[in-house]
């Protein structure tokens, strides 16, 4: 199968998606090149990339952007060494770059806030969706705010984020779940949806702005990294392309959080 044929693939998985005007494309490489393995990760960082040339494999799947801009990757390239030096690496080795990022957002069952809220233990489907499929509520039995906290941190530990944040009154019971994943993680969206505690993450949560709404609006909110809340949707991405993609073979590289805390000395 071409990198091309894999790209199209997607794109065809997806009517929301404007394949003139998406994130979802070859980002670097030969589309036309025969592609039997593939990397997926969350993130083409460069250790993924030398990763996936060190695995023999033709192909990286990437969630998230290569050269640290959002969109037009190659014409926006930074003017920094770093980027200079990590384009240069993938053109020396061949490695396609393919990014499946707008797709992989909103398909249903198995896309990001699915695999998300089926990884939180929330249930298979929302009850209600909202801000164009990329923010969904969940019900569960009341439960406090820190309550509920504690169970994510126990599931996010497992990705490498051990505690997450929390805004608002802990010891007040919720019940009905916001989520969201990347940017979309808009409280007035959830305040739509009906939600009284959401589950939010960094990348989509400036303090200033977004979790100063939620607190003004009396919202509570819990907060993990990015990287975290989509590590479940690169699972499911990677097992898609082994049951859908004849002759390709991937394998999924985890990313997990972003970040380690580190603590003062007692």
């Amino acid at each position: 199968m071409k990198a091309n044929d894999i790209l199209n693939h997607f794109l065809s998985l997806a009517d929301w998606v404007d394949p003139r005007n998406t994130v979802d494309r070859i980002i670097i490489g030969d589309g036309d090149g025969d592609v039997h393995r593939v990397l997926v990760t969350w993130i083409s960082s460069f250790a993924a990339v030398r990763a996936a040339v060190e695995r023999g494999c033709e192909a990286l799947i990437t969630h998230e952007p290569t050269f640290y801009v959002h969109a037009a990757e190659l014409a926006n390239l930074p003017d920094s060494d770093t980027a200079r030096q990590k384009r240069a690496f993938l053109e020396a080795t061949g490695l396609v770059v393919l990014r499946c990022h707008d797709v992989w957002d909103r398909v249903p069952k198995i896309g990001i806030p699915w695999a998300w809220a089926r990884f939180l233990e929330l249930g298979a489907d929302p009850v209600a969706i909202g801000m164009a499929g990329y923010q969904h509520r969940y019900d569960l039995a009341p439960v406090t705010v820190d309550e509920l906290a504690r169970r994510i941190a126990a599931k996010t530990a497992t990705l490498g984020e051990p505690f997450v944040q929390v805004v608002g009154d802990g010891a007040r019971e919720v019940s009905k779940v916001g989520i969201g994943t990347g940017c979309c993680c808009s409280i007035p969206a959830y305040l739509e949806l009906g939600c009284d505690v959401s589950v939010v993450c960094d990348d989509g949560s400036t303090y200033w702005a977004n979790l100063q709404c939620a607190a003004d609006s009396d919202h509570p909110v819990i907060r993990v990294n990015h990287g975290t809340s989509e590590e479940p949707g690169m699972v499911t991405l990677t097992q898609y392309v082994n049951d859908n993609l004849p002759g390709v073979t991937a394998e999924h590289l985890p990313h997990g959080s972003s970040f380690r805390l580190v603590g003062a000395p007692e």
